[in-house]
């Protein structure tokens, strides 16, 4: 079978697409490779499951909105989907609050207090503890409750929950406890998940969102279109 040279001299002309014993100029982009049609062919597909772009190209997901102009990166439609998935088996359950924020106690007032906003800003519920534990009331108690009522998790990475992890604080326990739902997405913000992987294999192994490639609010966007009960129930 004739192998193509893009690898070795690129496609970056049509005579060089010509050349090519592979192609042989049926194919129009850069680089291109032949290949069966996949939505996750290597020209399309990240393949470092770190929850970043690294070139590939975006497109719209299947919940999206009519109208939306979100755009997803191929890892990110990877890791979002099966949760998805499960957000919509549990869309009938009442009372429920779109998202458990896990955040280091440390970020209550800075980025986890950002996030927060911007999702409620778009319509989304959020179990924060800033105003959802009572004074008085038991921590571990309180977020055993807003597990048990939220659709989904979202873990805040932040350098100061990797410290939280490292001594086994609050963040630890909600970690394990949202790990076990399988209702997880990682937030990775001002860190990276190689930095997450040295101090969490488990929750480093998953990809998620990252502050690297999205701003916060692009961020919120993304979850919002993820657990509104609108774009589930249409």
């Amino acid at each position: 079978m004739a192998r193509c040279t893009a690898p070795a001299n690129g496609h970056r002309t049509a005579s060089g697409r010509a050349n090519c014993p592979a192609c042989g100029g049926r194919y129009h982009g850069y680089n291109s490779y032949p290949t069966y049609n996949s939505p996750y062919s290597s020209s399309s597909y990240s393949s470092r499951g770190n929850g970043s772009s690294g070139g590939s190209t975006k497109r719209k997901v299947s919940w999206s909105s009519y109208g939306s102009t979100i755009l997803y990166t191929p890892s990110e439609i990877r890791t979002l989907t099966p949760v998805r998935e499960n957000i919509e088996k549990r869309v009938d359950l009442p009372d429920l609050r779109d998202v458990f924020l896990c955040h280091a106690w440390e970020d209550r007032k800075g980025s986890a207090k950002e996030l927060h906003d911007l999702l409620e800003s778009k319509g989304v519920s959020v179990w924060f503890s800033e105003k959802d534990v009572l004074l008085g009331s038991s921590l571990l108690r309180e977020i055993d409750k807003g597990l048990v009522k939220s659709r989904v998790g979202i873990v805040l990475v932040t350098p100061l929950f990797l410290r939280r992890i490292k001594n086994e604080g609050v963040a630890d326990k909600e970690l394990s406890a949202l790990l076990a739902r399988d209702l997880l997405v990682p937030i990775v913000h001002n860190t990276t998940f190689e930095d997450l992987r040295e101090v969490s294999p488990l929750l480093g192994s998953r990809s998620g969102l990252s502050t690297i490639e999205d701003s916060m609010s692009e961020v919120a966007a993304k979850l919002a279109e993820l657990v509104t009960p609108e774009t589930i129930l249409n």
